[in-house]
This record gives C-alpha cells, structure tokens and sequence, in this order.
C-alpha cells in the first residue's frame, strides 16, 4: 500500500527523539550547580547512584549471558542478537537519564533562587531526557531490529531483553529506595526528631540516591520494557490479522512514531507563571500529547489502512474502528490518572481521611490505608474492563492491541513528568542542607509537591499500561502458541491460573521481606552513628553518608535475584512441564491478580504518604504531633508498597508474557 518505508521513517523519529533529549540534557548542563556545597552534595548524590548501576548492571552480566547464549543455541542468532539489544537499550536509557537526573538537582536548585518557572524548566528538561530517551530508544530498536530481520516474531526477544532488565531494576532501584527512606525517616524524624533531608541524618544521600534509582531508572526501565513489549505483541497481532506483512505490523511503528513526536512538541510547552501551580504546566504537556497523537493518529490509519478489510473472523475492519480503539487506549491514559490522583492526593478526601485517622494512632492509619488501597482496585478495573470491551467491539482483537499502543505510545511524556519527581525532591533535599534561605525551599517544595502527585500518577499509567500490554501479549502467545481457547475445565489450566494467580503474592512477600533486612541493617547504621560520632546532633561532626549508600546498594543488589529468578523460572516450570494451556491459564491468573495487588499496594502507599504530608501541613497537629507520627508509621509501610512491590509487579505481569512469547513455538499441548 506504499507505506513499506514506515520502518525506516520509525527509526528516523527514533534518532530524532534522542537528538532531542541530548539538546535538553546540554541545556541542562549549562545551567549553575550553585556553590561549593550544593556542587558537593550533588557529586555525592551521583556518585552513589552511578555506583548503584554499575553493580546492578554487573552482576546482570552473567545472567543476560547465559540467556543469550541459550537463544543462540535453542532457537537462532537473531533471537540472540535481539534480546542481548533489548537488554543493553534498557540498560543505556537508565544510564543516560540517571546522568542527567542527578547532575541535574542541584541546577534546579540554583534556578529556584531566580524563580519557579525557571526551577521548573530545569527540572522538567532533565526528567524529559530520561522521556525522550526511553521512547527514542524504544522506537529505535524495534524498528531497527525489524528492518533488519523482517520478522516480528524474530524480533520479540527484544521485549524479553527489555523486560529482564526491568524486572531487576524496578525490585533492585525499590529495596534501595525504601531501604534508605525507611531508615531515615524511622530514625532522623521519629527516633531524634530532626527534619527531613537534615544533613545531620547518615542516611539523607542514601535517600536521595534511592530516589533517583527508584522513580528514574526504574520507571524509565518499566516502561522501556512496556514500550517495547506492546509494540511488538501488536505487530505478531497485525501480522496474524492481516494475513502476512504489511500495514498491519507498520500500523504499531507508525502509532509509536506520532506519539513520541506528540511528546516532543508538547515538552516545549510545559512553563509556569510565578505564582501559578506547576502541575498545570505539566499537565499542558500530558494534555498536549494526548490530543497531539489523536489527532496524528486519525490521520495516520485514514492514510495507510483499507476503507474495509475483512478479517479470517468475519469482523470487518474500518480506519473509523481503529481509531476508536486508540482512543480508548488514550482515554485510560487520562482516566487511570485522574483515578490514581483521586485515592492518593492530599488535596483528596482519602488521603485526608486517613490524615484524620492518625488521631487515635498508628493502627487506625494502617486500617484505614489498606481500605482506601483496596477500594481503588475497582474503579481501575472498570476503566481497563470497558476500555477493553469498547475496542474489541471497535475492531477486535487488533484493536485492543491498538489500545495497548495508543496508551504507550505517549511514554516519552509520562516518563518525563515522572522523572521530573525526583530532581524536584533532590533540589529541596540540598537547599535544606546546604543551608539556603528559606524562599528557596519554598520554591522546590512546590516542585516537590507536584512530584509527589505526578510520581503517584506515573505509576498509575505504568500499572495500567501493563494491563493492557499483558492483553496483547497474552493474544500474542495464543497466536505463536496455536491456541483458540483456554478451556477452564482443564486441569492442567486450573493448576496454571492458581499458580498464576498466587505468584504476585509470593514475589511481593520477597520484594516486601528484602525492604525489612535492608532496612533493619541501615536503621542500625543510623543509630550507630548517633551513639558513636561525636558531635552529630550538635552539627560539628560529620556523618559517614557513604557507608548509609553502601548498605542499600548491597542489599538491593543481595535482595533482588530471588524475586527476578521467580519471576523467570516460573513461566519455563509451567510451559515445560504442564504445557501450552497450563501457561495460558497461568498468564490470565498472574495478570489479573497482579494488576490488582499493584493498583491496591501503589495507591495504598500513596495515600498513606500523602496523608502524612497533610498532616505535615499543620493539619490535625502538625509536624512533630502524636498524629504525626502515626502517620509517619503509616508511610513507612506504604513505602514498600508504592515504590518496591506495587511497581515490581508491572515488570512481573510483563517478563511472564515476553518470555512466553519466546518458548510459545516449543511447548507441547
């Protein structure tokens, strides 16, 4: 149909996105670190986090080989080469966006002694290299990777490798993260009753660190890993709907393509008055994108698919359908959002309830954390249940998958918005101890709290995304696979959906007992110091901060391998011994419970957070009330929740989908 140059025009926008993302990073690095403090707690802060990723990154080494060299033997060099590409790209956008992120929070704090738009601008450019970065790479890969081998299926290693390095990222960056913020918040505030990000604490640069390893590197890599997963499902999709290559596989690169030029053209316009909310501005962006890639996307299935096509099924096949599918794709962007903001702003009801209940003590907080968690399982639900319905009625199969892409295709932004989090965070951690005055805290919290709800909104999307990426994925693995129906009555289904169904419970139990050693050793390490450093409290004596990173960056680094080989043993247990239809069923069990414990531990976690810092505003006591730390009980177990085992849960669903579209060919009825 004379769109046979899709791929090489995906590759194009691909390159085009990291030219971008280079640009915002030398405009980044131009900008002041400030003074000598600031420049020294900002090395420290990067220091550490580049020497987490290094060990990360090493002690994958071995595995990604082994894995390598299993597909270069079993099934052929191309697979090989594919998932080795996978592994490396997600590995790079980490990288590239942790150089930036953590280079860039002492400029933003600089920038907040000018003004918040400027502050901003800083900020927001530094999470959108990590974006543009994530979605170029992505784009770049499969796009490349099929001009060279011409085959989806080929090609679908790539996700594997994605989701491989995810998998470690996401449950590694969470144990370190909340490994360090536990430790300083249970010891720093509670215990000696300092403030937060007070250099006094030991554990304050391991903190900041965690923060960038956490909600940069692996959000960044999640999404990588979605990103890549979808696009390649959808296109196995195309291909089987369309009977053979052609529009049905460049649909996916083309969707892919406008969504990340949407995300570029939307980044220049995120900007703030001074005394505005910049999580308008942000939202701009976000808004901007979507409609951006709306529109871009009606154009594009009028211009490359037929008036009519009629599928194997009978189902007739109409550019209008499709675009109403990617539409709903768009529309649970927006919605999964709004509900994920609903259950854990501190501008909300829930959160604040929970505030209220801090009152009559820490249990009350823990009671009515873990309601408002499970209670926004359902909305979530729904949305994803009506989103799938709607483009399944719009154009089937095909169309779900286009969902999936459509939601994806916006990546760049979102990871943007999110990474812009933890530079905001960091900026307010070194003006408090650098010793700024007071306006400049004042402008980073804002950022700060506009962080703490895009951070919150971030992950929504990733869970959400998920869902409908382990849909085409799951539809991918019948293809590949030869199946038409899971029959339920099966035995052998039954055993795969409970084994499913079970192993996000048993992979969070892990995630959540590797938080508690992690934060059992740094807590001690904390209390150390206070007892044996002189002069600590007084502000004379200095903290040993790089034993504090030391101790997350072992311990993520110890922690994260059960989890990983469970996630990854699993699928190959089930698929080999039970075959096809058992792993089927254990990919609909695993999915289905695992997006509802992640959206119940995501949000519980959040509103838990949020109620503390609404507390924190000098509500129901205040900072320092018999409330306040109750609620600050209540986020300590939300930590773990909201940034280690919640988020962890996405890479699970996924790594079970890509690497059974891999052994699909070889498993027996």
């Amino acid at each position: 149909m004379g769109f046979e140059s899709t791929p090489l025009i995906a590759v194009v926008v691909g390159v085009a996105g990291l030219a971008v993302a280079g640009g915002f990073a030398a405009g980044v690095l131009k900008e002041s670190a400030g003074n000598d403090k600031m420049k020294e707690l900002s090395k420290a802060i990067q220091e550490g986090a580049m020497a987490y990723l290094n060990r990360q990154y090493k002690t994958l080494i071995p595995f990604v080989l082994v894995i390598f060299l299993v597909l270069f033997f079993a099934k052929n060099w191309q697979a090989a080469v594919s998932f080795l590409s996978g592994a490396a790209a997600s590995a790079l956008a980490g990288y590239v966006g942790m150089s930036i992120t953590t280079r860039a929070n002492a400029r933003t704090t600089e920038a907040a002694r000018s003004s918040l738009n400027k502050a901003l601008g800083v900020s927001f450019r530094a999470g959108a290299v990590m974006g543009l970065s994530v979605a170029g790479l992505g784009l770049l890969g499969v796009a490349g990777l099929f001009m060279l081998f011409n085959s989806a299926e080929t090609i679908n290693s790539f996700a594997f490798g994605a989701s491989a390095i995810a998998l470690f990222a996401r449950v590694g960056g969470g144990i370190y993260t909340k490994a360090a913020d536990v430790g300083a918040d249970l010891v720093g505030k509670v215990e000696a009753g300092i403030p937060e990000d007070d250099p006094r604490n030991p554990a304050v640069i391991a903190d900041n660190v965690g923060d960038n390893v956490g909600d940069t590197a692996g959000m960044g890599a999640d999404l990588f890993e979605s990103y890549a997963a979808t696009t390649i499902a959808g296109m196995l999709i195309g291909y089987s709907v369309f009977r053979g290559a052609g529009v049905g596989e460049w649909l996916f690169l083309a969707i892919g393509a406008v969504g990340l030029v949407s995300s570029i053209i939307a980044s220049f316009f995120v900007r703030t008055g001074e005394n505005a909310n910049p999580q308008m501005a942000l939202n701009q962006g976000l808004w901007g994108t979507n409609i951006l890639t709306a529109a871009g996307a009606f154009a594009l299935v009028h211009l490359m698919l037929p008036a009519e096509f009629v599928t194997e099924s009978g189902l007739v096949l109409t550019p209008n359908g499709v675009f109403i599918a990617i539409v709903c794709g768009l529309v649970v962007n927006i919605l999964i959002g709004l509900i994920t903001e609903h259950f854990t702003s501190n501008q909300k009801k829930p959160a604040q309830s929970i505030a209220a209940s801090a009152e009559t003590g820490a249990a009350t907080v823990l009671i009515s954390g873990l309601a408002v968690g499970l209670k926004s399982t359902a909305l979530p639900v729904l949305t994803i249940c009506a989103a799938t319905y709607a483009a399944f009625w719009a154009a089937g199969v095909f169309g779900i998958a286009m969902a999936a892409m459509a939601m994806l295709s916006t990546a760049g932004i979102v990871v943007a918005i999110d990474s812009f989090g933890p530079v905001a965070d960091n900026a307010g951690g070194i003006a408090e101890m650098a010793e700024l005055e007071p306006s400049v805290r004042k402008t980073t919290d804002k950022l700060d709290a506009v962080g703490n709800t895009t951070a919150a909104v971030a992950k929504g999307f990733a869970i959400g995304s998920a869902a409908l990426t382990a849909l085409a994925l799951f539809h991918a693995y019948a293809e590949l696979a030869g199946i038409k129906n899971i029959d339920i009555l099966n035995s052998t289904t039954i055993i795969g959906l409970f084994v499913g169904a079970a192993l996000p419970f048993l992979f969070s139990a892990y995630a959540m007992q590797a938080v508690g050693k992690a934060a059992f050793d740094m807590i001690g390490e904390v209390r150390r110091q206070f007892r044996e450093i002189p002069g600590i409290m007084e502000g004379t004596g200095k903290p040993d901060y790089a034993a504090c990173v030391d101790i997350s960056t072992r311990a993520a680094i110890r922690e994260m391998i059960i989890p990983g080989l469970l996630a990854v043993l699993t699928p190959l247990a089930v698929g080999f011994l039970l075959g096809r239809e058992a792993l089927g069923g254990m990919l609909a069990g695993g999915t289905f419970a695992g997006f509802l414990m992640a959206v119940f531990m995501a949000n519980a976690g959040g509103a838990w957070d949020n109620a503390k810092k609404y507390i924190e505003e000098g509500h129901h006591g205040g900072k320092g009330s018999e409330a306040h730390k109750a609620a600050v009980v209540g986020d300590t177990v939300g930590d773990p929740f909201k940034d280690t085992s919640g988020p962890s849960l996405n890479a699970l669903i996924k790594v079970m989908g890509t690497i059974s579209l891999i052994i699909a060919p070889f498993l027996v009825p």
